[in-house]
C-alpha cells in the first residue's frame, strides 16, 4: 500500500468534521429563521368561574300578611255587590263561605279602622318586615281608601231611589264591585306564589309610600 492510498482514509476523516462544522451554523441560523417565523398560535381563553344564580323564595310571613292584608279592601267592597247580588240571587251562592268571617269582621266596632292603622303602623311603618309586606300592606291600604271615595260622593250628591241618578249608581257600584273582586283574586294569588300584584294605579301610589 501506497502513501496515497493512506492518505485518503485519513483525507476523508479529516474533511467529515470541516463539513460538519461548516454546515452546523447554516443549519442553526435556517432553523432559528424557522421557528421566529412561525405563527403563534391562539392560546386557550381561561375558563371564566360560573356564575351561580340564586333563589331567595318570599318567605311564607310575609306572603300570608300580604294576602291578608288584601282582605281588608275586599270585604268593605261587598257593599257595593248588593245590586248584583240582588238581581242575581245565584251570585251569593259564591260569597256564602265567607259569611262567618265577614260577620265576625262586622262584629268587631270600628273594625275597618282598627285593621287600617293596625296594617299601616305595625306593618307598612315598620322597618322589620320586608319590603314585598310593606309594599302588599300599602297597595291594600291605598286601594281602600279608593274605595270610600264613591260612597262619599254618593252621600254628597244623593241620587236618590229612582231616576238616572240611581241607574248612574247601580252600575258604578256593580263596576267597583267587578274590579275589586278581580283585584282581591290576582292580588291574593300573586301573593301564595311569592309575586309581587301590581294594581293598576294603586302601584304607583304605594310604591311611593313605601
Amino acid at each position: 500500500m501506497t502513501m496515497a492510498s493512506c492518505s485518503i482514509p485519513l483525507l476523508n476523516l479529516s474533511i467529515k468534521p470541516a463539513i460538519k462544522a461548516a454546515l452546523i451554523p447554516h443549519y442553526s441560523a435556517i432553523k432559528s429563521r424557522h421557528c421566529f417565523s412561525l405563527p403563534l398560535l391562539p392560546s386557550k381563553p381561561a375558563k371564566s368561574p360560573a356564575i351561580r344564580m340564586s333563589y331567595n323564595p318570599t318567605p311564607a310571613t310575609d306572603r300570608l300578611i300580604s294576602a291578608v292584608a288584601y282582605t281588608l279592601p275586599f270585604f268593605n267592597s261587598l257593599q257595593y255587590g248588593r245590586f248584583l247580588f240582588a238581581q242575581y240571587p245565584v251570585l251569593g251562592l259564591a260569597f256564602e263561605p265567607l259569611l262567618p268571617i265577614l260577620g265576625l269582621y262586622r262584629s268587631i266596632p270600628h273594625s275597618s279602622f282598627i285593621a287600617f292603622f293596625a296594617f299601616y303602623l305595625g306593618v307598612v311603618r315598620n322597618p322589620s318586615f320586608s319590603r314585598y309586606a310593606r309594599f302588599n300592606s300599602m297597595q291594600a291600604l291605598t286601594l281602600d281608601v279608593l274605595l270610600v271615595v264613591p260612597l262619599l260622593v254618593q252621600r254628597i250628591l244623593s241620587p236618590g231611589q229612582s231616576g238616572l241618578g240611581f241607574q248612574i249608581m247601580a252600575w258604578s257600584h256593580n263596576g267597583l264591585f267587578v274590579f275589586s273582586v278581580l283585584c282581591f283574586l290576582y292580588s291574593v294569588v300573586s301573593c301564595i306564589l311569592g309575586r309581587t300584584p301590581h294594581l293598576p294605579i294603586v302601584a304607583d301610589a304605594a310604591g311611593r309610600q313605601v
